[in-house]
């Protein structure tokens, strides 16, 4: 056994339907197609329709599985109205929504234009808005049951410099999450969130970190188990969450970062930098004073 392998037995997800938004690439691709592999059918989104029918042929090849590729720009309420539409249409009902869409700079604030911030916000936290109120009322008007996981970041609850729209947005994400979980709940829909630390992929970390950077930083020296996550160990998660399994979860961020996020936050946590030797003469100044 390794968590570089699927995790749920075979057909966990059967018939289900689940939408992933930004599921043309990177992670919100590795979830869908473990989603796939478990029995679900499954409906991709963003902007890109020739990357998103790519990815679904792809998928379908690997499967054996439905998958539905739909452009659908979530800061556009028609869009995502047309994009359930036709996902029910060919499907019969969506039973789970995955809100992996994102877009980020690394600048400093002053730096941003106000069309620049504005932009992160409209799609990850009016997005994800528009995405939940879309699904969330027909679910209600269906009485249909329904679960939402939300992708956040570590950085939702703690802040962080240079990255401040995400975090603003990221942060109202969650704050979404916990409060439907609450309200939503006595409609049988359960609400999510998973706050992954770095699983790289090479389109985000190279639109990040352009040129040089991205092979200057190395995200694996500030985790404490020494490593980047799997696609799989991510996917994992995801399809646990999004299954039947996790049915008295609700409410619930769940972080997976290798404890990145606690090594950041503790206030001498790079006391790790200190060697040996220093330690030896803190230690021996101690004993001279005691």
């Amino acid at each position: 056994m390794s968590y570089t392998e699927g995790m749920l037995k075979e057909g966990a997800l059967k018939g289900k339907t689940i939408v992933v938004t930004g599921g043309g690439t990177g992670l919100g691709k590795s979830m869908g197609l473990y989603f796939l592999k478990l029995g679900a059918n499954l409906v991709i989104t963003s902007r890109k329709l020739d990357v998103l029918q790519e990815t679904a042929k792809e998928m379908e090849r690997e499967t054996g599985g439905k998958v539905l590729a739909v452009a659908c720009d979530v800061r556009d309420i028609e869009q995502v109205e047309t994009m359930f539409d036709e996902a029910d249409a060919l499907f019969g009902k969506v039973d789970g929504v995955l809100n992996n869409a994102a877009g980020n700079f690394i600048s400093p604030t002053e730096r941003l234009s106000t069309n620049a911030f504005n932009t992160v916000i409209d799609i990850v936290l009016k997005g994800t808005a528009n995405v939940t109120m879309v699904a969330g009322k027909r679910w209600i008007a269906a009485k249909q049951p329904g679960t939402f996981l939300n992708i956040v970041t570590t950085y939702a609850w703690t802040g962080s410099g240079y990255v401040v729209p995400s975090a603003a947005a990221k942060a109202g994400v969650l704050a979404m999450t916990r409060s439907l979980a609450v309200e939503w709940a006595k409609y049988k829909i359960r609400s999510n969130a998973i706050a992954p630390g770095p699983f790289p992929t090479e389109g985000a970390w190279s639109r990040l970190l352009p040129g040089d950077l991205v092979k200057k930083f190395d995200p694996a020296k500030k985790v404490p188990v020494g490593r980047v996550g799997e696609h799989q160990e991510l996917a994992n998660l995801a399809a646990y969450l999004m299954s039947d399994y996790s049915a008295y979860v609700n409410g619930e961020v769940v972080t997976i970062d290798g404890g990145e996020w606690l090594q950041g936050a503790g206030e001498f946590n790079n006391l790790e930098a200190i060697p040996q030797e220093m330690w030896d003469m803190l230690e021996a100044s101690r004993e001279k004073k005691q």
